[in-house]
């Protein structure tokens, strides 16, 4: 075993593997023009990879829309999904006047534990 010690080598520094017989895939490079601060960012993708219209710039988090040639191409917003908050979802299942009873009920059974005093709770 010691004789097959890895003599001269400092492991971590280097690799050993080679790019010999690798077939690199083909690139295309697209521009992507912010849409707030001007600001162009040229991304690497793969040459028949579906190219997104949208992209994040990197400078201010600014939708960056695809150039293509002089023109900047149109991005269409109309199938995005609008972010539904908890509110949005819990008036989905009551209504303003039934979630005004369920306080109440909840309120009345916290001042009915803390001692009947309804002054603090509702002040």
């Amino acid at each position: 075993m010691a004789d097959r010690s890895l003599r001269g080598i400092r492991l971590g520094a280097s690799s050993l593997q080679s790019e010999e017989g690798v077939v690199f895939h083909e690139r295309a490079n697209h521009t992507y023009v912010c849409t707030q601060c001007a600001r162009e960012t040229v991304m690497t993708f793969a040459a028949d990879a579906d190219v997104p219209d949208a992209w994040e710039c990197r400078t201010c988090g600014a939708e960056a829309v695809l150039r293509v040639g002089d023109t900047v191409a149109e991005v269409d917003h109309s199938g995005d999904k609008v972010a539904r908050t908890h509110w949005d979802m819990l008036l989905e299942r009551r209504t303003i006047p039934e979630l005004e009873e369920l306080l109440e009920e909840r309120l009345a059974q916290l001042r009915s534990r803390r001692g009947g005093d309804s002054t603090r709770l509702s002040a």
